[in-house]
């Protein structure tokens, strides 16, 4: 059995928007014998729109309107309808992250959007799907080493380091190419996130002063130097970590780094140098350049990329989305979809309790967890019980049952399990939960701090799509 579903990736960046339109292959990949077991098989981008320069409305505000209207009239040329959309992702990134109508541009895109992609935003997220997209998560896989992707974009640069395809390390820092911006020979903008590399430098800039290479290298050479030392490749400074991304994870590197790519607006200039410095207004092929001198380019095998400036619209599109496992249980598909749901992961020696039917301390943490996070609901996601026995999930489930009453009246009771139990533990909470629907599903990876999107049943009710994201909005 064979399905296909249209998935959109939308990102809207510091410096640019774009969005690309990918078709999903999914399969059940078991014998006809076995139980089901549902695999996402083949991505194909079907439609590569335009990058544009990401309308801004003055200050630190998007145009909402007007990046909506570059997103219809780019379903237009597509071909489709939101309505046709059935996963996917919108990604606000960068500085753009941190605007402050940044939430009503999430509002506006969700309306385009279709009926399941939701807006998110994030660097953790972003440097994931960015590597993704450029390829260098599959090439660590293929060739059984460590390679870390640097998406250097108009307002940050984020890092992600796989190792045999496995994520081992992530994170943000304050780097781009739009933090200066040059206009007539002068400086037109200054970002306060570059004045700490400007101050270690001794270089003083300001708006209207004159815009000299040779002094802006000096302040490129010092993002390029922090970028290795954030890498292992020079010994960490200070400042490595003053002008790293205060909403990203901390990076800590478990493995050195065997190779790097490089996507993003900037890694254009970085594969292909020019010496035009600021041929688009900023100081993007300057630090281009001083990444292509630095140890970071030099000290380590470089790969290609399928995807530079892409690479971010490119993994939102094809590799946000997962499949929930073989045995999902969910009786009311008219609850579907369901976005925006926080991810409860209980302590080890709640989990622990839980699983001998001792529900007190699940309800005290969910309690909890509701009232910190604001939100109306979360999932509450399993992680620790492996191949239980029916006496143990039917334990769980009385645990599940006595957490459920914190959750509002009427409210269904969601539950993620990373290994594949989830239908039997389903018709266990079924038969104790009579108030409220159940929605059980197995077998994807979340953490604490993620949130879920749920989409509605594919291939006969088989399996659910699903999207694993953060959402963060800076101050």
């Amino acid at each position: 059995m064979e399905t296909s579903i249209l998935s959109v990736g939308i990102d809207i960046g510091t410096s640019t928007t774009s969005m690309v339109v990918s078709r999903l292959q999914v399969q059940n990949t078991a014998s006809c014998f076995a139980v089901p077991r549902v695999a996402i098989t083949g991505a194909e981008i079907v439609y590569r729109g335009e990058i544009y320069q990401t309308p801004q409305a003055g200050g630190d505000c998007i145009d909402a309107d007007a990046v909506a209207s570059l997103l219809e009239n780019e379903y237009r040329k597509a071909g489709i309808t939101p309505e046709q959309v059935q996963t996917g992702a919108v990604i606000i990134t960068g500085e753009s992250s941190r605007k402050e109508n940044a939430a009503l541009v999430t509002e506006r895109m969700s309306r385009l959007a279709g009926e399941f992609v939701v807006a998110t935003a994030g660097p953790d997220l972003e440097s994931i799907i960015a590597a993704k997209g450029a390829g260098t998560a599959q090439y660590s896989e293929e060739h059984g080493c460590s390679a870390a992707n640097f998406d250097i974009g108009g307002g940050t640069t984020n890092i992600a380091v796989f190792r045999g395809g496995q994520l081992t390390s992530k994170g943000c820092w304050d780097i781009g190419g739009r933090l200066i911006r040059v206009e007539n020979g002068r400086i037109s903008y200054v970002s306060p996130r570059v004045a700490l590399v400007a101050q270690d430098v001794g270089v003083f800039l300001q708006k209207g002063g004159p815009a000299d290479a040779g002094t802006l290298r000096k302040v490129t050479d010092r993002m390029a130097a922090a970028l290795c030392e954030a890498a292992g490749l020079l010994p960490e400074t200070p400042l490595c970590r003053a002008v790293e991304t205060v909403e990203a994870t901390p990076m800590r590197l478990e493995h050195s780094i065997d190779c790097v790519s490089f996507s993003g607006g900037v890694a254009d200039y970085v594969y292909h140098p020019v010496s035009d410095w600021f041929r688009h207004g900023d100081i993007g092929p300057l630090l281009a350049d001083s990444i292509r001198r630095s140890v970071l380019f030099t000290a380590r095998k470089v790969i290609p990329v399928r995807e530079t400036i892409r690479a971010t619209v490119v993994g939102a599109g094809a590799y946000t989305t997962t499949v929930s496992g073989s045995t999902i249980d969910c009786v009311r598909e008219d609850l579907l979809p369901l976005k925006n749901l926080p991810v409860l992961v209980p302590g080890k020696e709640t989990e622990e309790a839980s699983g001998l039917g001792h529900g007190e301390a699940l309800a005290k943490e969910a309690r909890w967890f509701l009232q910190e996070s604001g939100a109306d609901n979360a999932v509450f996601c399993l992680k620790r019980l492996r191949a239980p026995n029916y006496r143990q999930v039917c334990a769980l489930a009385d645990a599940l049952a006595q957490a459920a009453a914190v959750l509002p009246h009427g409210a269904p009771l969601l539950v993620l399990t990373e290994q594949d139990y989830a239908k039997v533990l389903g018709q266990a909470l079924r038969r104790q939960v009579k108030d409220r629907p159940v929605i059980c599903i197995d077998s994807v990876r979340a953490e604490e701090g993620d949130y879920l999107d749920l989409g509605r049943p594919l291939m006969d009710g088989v399996v659910l799509p699903v999207v694993v994201k953060t959402l963060i909005f800076g101050e």
